[in-house]
C-alpha cells in the first residue's frame, strides 16, 4: 500500500511555511504539484506548475512577507483532500501588527502535496 497524507504530516508542511525555506516548502509538493498563489492576474491567483516553479512561487511569497508567521494552524486531512485555516501574522510600513485571516484548499498525491489554492480575508 502507498503513503497516505497524514494530518502529522500536513501539519508539518503548514508549518515549513513559517521556515522561510523554499526548498523546504517545494519538498512536500509532488514533482507535478501546483502552487494556486492568494493574489495575482489569474482567475486563482498567480499559479505555479511543477515543483521548481512551486519554490519559485515560495522564495517571492518570503521575500514580499519576510518575517510573516502563519498562526493558528487548523488542519483536516480527509483522504486525498485537505484543508488548512490559518491567520497570517506580519508588519505593515509603519510596523504595525497585521493579521489576515485564510485557508487553503489542499489535494493530496499520497503523502505529498498535489495542489495548494490559497485564499485570504480582505479587510476594507
Amino acid at each position: 500500500m502507498g503513503k497516505t497524507m497524514t494530518v502529522e504530516r500536513a501539519t508539518e508542511f503548514g508549518s515549513a511555511w513559517n521556515s522561510g525555506d523554499p526548498d523546504l516548502v517545494a519538498s512536500y509538493f509532488a514533482d507535478d504539484g501546483v502552487l494556486h498563489a492568494s493574489v495575482g492576474p489569474e482567475r486563482l491567483g498567480q499559479t505555479f506548475v511543477g515543483r521548481d516553479e512551486v519554490r519559485r512561487g515560495v522564495d517571492i511569497f518570503f521575500k514580499r512577507f519576510p518575517g510573516g508567521r502563519f498562526e493558528n494552524l487548523k488542519v483536516v486531512v480527509a483522504g486525498k483532500l485537505g484543508t488548512f485555516e490559518w491567520d497570517f501574522v506580519t508588519t505593515d510600513e509603519s510596523g504595525k501588527r497585521v493579521v489576515t485571516a485564510g485557508c487553503d484548499l489542499l489535494e493530496f498525491k499520497g503523502d505529498q502535496v498535489l495542489t495548494k489554492n490559497a485564499f485570504r480575508k480582505v479587510r476594507g
